[in-house]
């Protein structure tokens, strides 16, 4: 009988953030993202900082409006794997949880934001992140990531790790750094923050579930901090 091929394990990638609020720009990564990779992009929120109250809303506001964000889009999901941690949520640990539910073969991608890839040096233990995990960087407006522009040893680290063949990254399960070019879109989670005190609008910013949750829950509003209970 002849040989039935295996079918090579699907990419997953996850876009980690604060998101807050989630905004248009974050989807339009997220979407150019799913459809370039032909990937599942699971938005990933951070945990609320220890021993300090969030900046803006709170890790279950944040995620509760990822919800609404990602509804009824195909093959964005939103998982809350680091908001259950009793402990600092670090990128290797998150790793290392994925790949005990994935596998070690599985192809896995942690989606960034430009100026993330220039900080990375300063992640805890970055390095190991590659033997577990491809890197896929997203522009960003104003933020140069050409390789002549990055920090010495992490332009020594990547040399050989670059690659723009989007096959690349589902052959083999880590080590790659793919750059994400995508339409870039106005707009910051800083600055719909500082629009809602300021009582301005919030059209074309973000999407309109989230600004009616917005609105519903006072967050953002000058003086307020919001939290809600999981």
């Amino acid at each position: 009988m002849p040989e039935v091929a295996v079918p090579a394990p699907a990419l997953t990638v996850f876009y980690g953030g604060t998101f807050d609020p989630v905004h248009c720009g974050h989807l339009g990564v997220a979407r150019h993202a799913r459809d370039r990779l032909d990937a599942t992009i699971r938005l990933m929120p951070a945990a609320d900082p220890p021993h300090r109250a969030p900046p803006g809303a709170d890790a279950v506001h944040r995620a509760r409006m990822l919800d609404l964000a990602v509804a009824g889009e195909p093959r964005l999901t939103v998982d809350r794997r680091e908001l259950q941690r009793a402990t600092p949520s670090y990128s290797i640990d998150t790793l290392h949880e994925v790949r005990r539910e994935l596998g070690p073969k599985a192809p896995v991608a942690l989606l960034v934001g430009a100026d993330s890839l220039l900080g990375l040096s300063g992640w805890k233990d970055w390095q190991a992140l590659f033997g577990l995990a491809h890197f896929i960087v997203a522009e960003r407006r104003g933020v140069d990531i050409g390789r002549s522009v990055l920090p010495g040893p992490l332009a020594e680290f990547l040399a050989d790790r670059w690659t723009d063949a989007v096959a690349a990254l589902h052959q083999v399960p880590a080590g790659r750094v793919l750059r994400l070019r995508q339409p870039l879109q106005d707009g910051s989670a800083t600055e719909i923050r500082a629009r809602v005190a300021a009582g301005q609008s919030l059209d074309g910013l973000v999407p309109p579930a989230v600004a009616a949750y917005i609105a519903r829950h006072h967050l953002y509003a000058a003086g307020n901090a919001s939290s809600a209970r999981l």
